[in-house]
């Protein structure tokens, strides 16, 4: 090996030797600074949906399609609905969940236990009747105005678990009407939709998102109505969580004018609610995927009006605000999901331990001069012990002895390796060795 790449070698050795102590303890600090923030999200989410064929269970297909691309499982927890989801976050057996907004008994303690990621979209009150049952039970009408004509009739309001049957019971008290002037059933959507269709149901309550394959269905049925909410402006000043909503003409299918009026309806805002435990990142990534899904125009909003920050019954995340607000962070648009989160989880700690790194890298200059001289240094001690006893000496012998030592010396300091920026001080032990010699041998 040419000596000029063996001496390089050498001094990157020693500089490595020094930088070690400090590079490790760096190391280590950033390393308890990871285990403690935890910026890395789970690979596994559970959403909380709704029904099989519901608004609520096909919107969780496309959250799990889109976290699916940066490897985060997102598994899809069936449920009753809106009453259903919240509580099983506030039990811990789901990380996310729909909520529909006064469908569900939200306390104080909430506030504390679950966040929102901003309402998502509107959810209507669908009220379908069959027009035979209209004829029949209100005197030959095809149509009714209002809850009011409801006496007497078998109508499906939902699971308890969806929270439409504690919102229809709202409204049927405002109406003063009594329940037991109803034939009240709590099927499913989709046993109520067949027993329906079949005629041993007079009239069904949903509340769901137009995107629901039994809402297409049953507005392009025959021979079935949707109850227009001529009060809607009433009901939304009656309860807060209600919103006055028109679906226009002719916007269900223009070719056949369906409807053929525009219909009003009551509607309440869903929500996208989580526990508080639920990891930041995570939160990040459901409410950027939340304004590419809900931020288009539908039936009853207009481009980019959702997801909205208005309208929530507990406190919006950080991350919501900031993702609905500003779109997906600056890093984010130029690296990787997994590094552009990972400095942005640790950037602060970073820079702490950095801030703290820097002064003692002050320390290795010279540690690592100190480190290389002391390879000279040592022999002094030989060297001034040798020159002590050869003041004591009086015979041949024993400055033979002396001048022996010395040699011994001379040739182990001969192998001693220094970076070539120290070799002066190497130099001057051999000529220091070779002036005691000499003054010994003038002894002789």
């Amino acid at each position: 090996m040419p000596h000029n790449i063996r001496y390089t070698l050498l001094s990157l050795r020693d500089l490595m030797v020094s930088v070690g102590p400090f590079a490790l303890l760096t190391l280590a600090l950033l390393a308890l600074t990871y285990w403690w923030l935890d910026p890395n999200p789970p690979k596994r989410v559970v959403l909380a949906t709704g029904p099989a064929q519901s608004a609520y269970d096909e919107f969780g297909k496309h959250y799990a399609t889109a976290l699916a691309r940066y490897g985060i499982e997102v598994q899809l927890l069936p449920s009753e609905g809106s009453s259903a989801n919240l509580e099983l976050i506030r039990t811990g057996k789901a990380d996310l969940g729909f909520v529909q907004g006064g469908s569900a008994d939200i306390g104080y303690d909430d506030e504390e236990s679950i966040t929102s990621l901003g309402s998502l979209f509107v959810e209507p009150l669908w009220l379908f009747y069959r027009e035979d049952a209209a004829q029949r039970l209100n005197k030959g009408a095809t149509t009714i105005d209002n809850l009011t004509q409801l006496d007497g009739w078998r109508v499906n309001v939902g699971t308890p678990g969806s929270g439409v049957p504690r919102l229809f019971s709202t409204l049927l008290d405002v109406n003063r009407i009594e329940p037991q002037k109803l034939t009240l059933s709590e099927l499913e959507q989709t046993p109520a939709t067949v027993a329906f269709l079949n005629g041993d149901i007079d009239a069904v309550v949903f509340a769901s998102a137009p995107e629901s394959l039994m809402v297409q269905m049953l507005l392009q049925s025959p021979g079935i109505h949707l109850l227009n909410f001529a009060q809607s402006e009433a009901y939304s000043r009656r309860f807060a969580y209600l919103t006055p909503v028109v679906m226009p003409q002719g916007v269900v299918d223009l070719s056949r004018n369906i409807p053929t009026r525009d219909m009003r309806l009551v509607a309440s805002t869903t929500s996208l609610m989580s526990s508080a435990r639920t990891h930041p990142a995570i939160l990040q990534l459901f409410a950027q995927t939340a304004t590419q899904l809900h931020g288009g125009a539908g039936w009853f909003s207009r481009a980019r009006e959702y997801p909205s920050l208005e309208h929530s019954e507990v406190p919006i995340s950080p991350e919501a605000i900031r993702a609905i607000r500003s779109g997906p962070p600056f890093l984010q648009r130029y690296l990787p999901f997994w590094l552009a989160n990972l400095v942005e989880r640790m950037w602060l700690a970073m820079g702490l331990i950095l801030a703290l790194a820097l002064p003692l890298s002050r320390v290795v200059p010279p540690l690592y001069s100190f480190r290389i001289r002391s390879r000279v240094f040592r022999w002094y001690g030989q060297l001034r012990l040798i020159e002590q006893r050869s003041a004591d000496v009086d015979d041949q012998t024993s400055v033979d002895e002396l001048i022996s030592q010395l040699d011994e010396l001379d040739s182990k300091v001969e192998q001693v390796e220094v970076p070539l920026s120290y070799t002066d001080e190497l130099y001057a032990l051999r000529n220091n060795i070779s002036l005691v010699r000499q003054r010994l041998q003038r002894q002789i």
